[in-house]
């Protein structure tokens, strides 16, 4: 059932409690998992101001996933990274669609209900957009 599972994440305390569930999902219909980071266009500038080659960004960038891939490589279960580019969410939208994943696991933030009408948030935007089930943990 959930063979394909995509497991967004940024880095945060949230997208490490939802690749627990990822985890979980994946060891009970012996799937894959591949994790996901996006970069936006102004942490992409920001990246390249900020240090001195793309050795060092790139590194910047795989410490940011690196505590969910140190749980998934703890679990045993078969996973691959990869770095999309652009605003988070339809980055994540467009490649989930793409690539036909069995179901989307994703940390919420938990912002308030003015803070999601003003700024909008990522896991709802992917929960609306995905053409598979969405898993939102919080």
């Amino acid at each position: 059932m959930f063979k394909k599972i995509m497991l967004a994440t940024d880095g945060s305390e949230h997208s490490a409690r939802s690749a627990k569930y990822a985890i979980e999902l994946a060891e009970k219909f012996d799937g894959k998992i591949e994790i996901v980071y996006a970069v936006d266009g102004q942490t992409s500038k920001t990246d390249v101001l900020h240090h001195a080659n793309k050795f060092e960004v790139e590194k910047k960038r795989k410490d940011k996933i690196k505590a969910v891939k140190d749980l998934l490589e703890v679990s045993g279960v078969d996973f691959d990274t990869k770095i999309l580019h652009g605003e988070a969410g339809p980055a994540i939208v467009s490649h989930a669609n793409e690539n036909e994943f069995d179901c989307v696991v994703i940390g919420s933030r938990g912002l308030n209900n003015l803070q999601t009408l003003i700024l909008g948030s990522v896991s709802h935007k992917v929960a609306k957009r995905a053409d598979c089930p969405v898993l939102i943990v919080k």
